[in-house]
């Protein structure tokens, strides 16, 4: 589909950001499948509702607030949640410790349901992420939009990022990307046609590559759009 080799966009992209060492270092790590299979529900979870509160809100609150979120979900061990009557949620709705919206704080109780469901499944939520094809990303998105609360959208591409699970995240610097490279994405790049070619050329440019979706997702956001410091990046991976 794409008119642009990912060789050419790999070298721009290390040309804007001082070398090909430069960006290497600019590539985030992910898990492989052994150890996505051995993640925990409760990690899971967590990292469910971390992507939910920070939906629409500013990350940095939610990450100096994340041990009140922990004690407040008792460490999000989803049998715990659900054993838990009406009072213990209808008292979260005042809990200081936490981000007070009622709607969120019920997407918690109805993603432990979720959790819970895949793991009777699959054995854990982990070994779900483990064995669903990598090439299939748009199918694991739709699952998590349809059984799971409030994961729709970027929620759902940003909790497979957080998890470790190979994934790639169609941001505003990726769209562009990709519209450069010939492919016919619309400018938001949000309907499911968008999605299934975005997902296409990925997999094409990974099969050209061996490199994982995570690698060409990145590369290709950091060629193209604003050029942001490489040392700032740097420092936001380590945050």
């Amino acid at each position: 589909m794409a008119k642009v080799p990912f060789k050419r966009i790999r070298e721009r992209a290390a040309k804007r950001k001082g070398g090909e060492k430069v960006l290497t270092t600019l590539l985030p790590k992910t898990r492989d499948n052994k150890a996505l299979a051995k993640l925990g529900d409760d990690r899971v979870l967590s990292e469910m509702a971390r992507r939910v509160f920070s939906a629409g809100f500013v990350w940095s609150v939610i990450d100096k607030k994340w041990p009140g979120f922990e004690e407040a979900f008792l460490g999000f061990n989803r049998k715990r949640l659900l054993f838990q009557p009406a009072e213990f949620w209808e008292k979260l709705a005042s809990d200081k410790r936490i981000v007070r919206n009622p709607q969120k704080i019920r997407s918690v109780r109805e993603n432990a349901k979720f959790v819970s469901d895949i793991a009777a499944e699959h054995g854990s939520f982990g070994k779900f992420l483990a064995t669903w094809p990598a090439d299939d990303q748009i199918g694991l998105l739709e699952v998590l939009d349809k059984r799971g609360s409030r994961l729709g959208g970027f929620s759902g591409q940003y909790l497979l990022r957080f998890l470790g699970r190979d994934s790639f995240i169609l941001t505003n610097d990726l769209i562009l990307c990709l519209r450069d490279s010939g492919v016919p994405l619309s400018a938001k790049g949000t309907s499911k046609k968008d999605l299934r070619l975005a997902q296409a050329q990925i997999n094409e440019w990974a099969e050209e590559t061996g490199l994982p979706l995570t690698h060409i997702s990145r590369i290709c956001a950091m060629s193209i759009g604003e050029n942001h410091d490489a040392a700032r990046l740097k420092q936001a991976m380590q945050e």
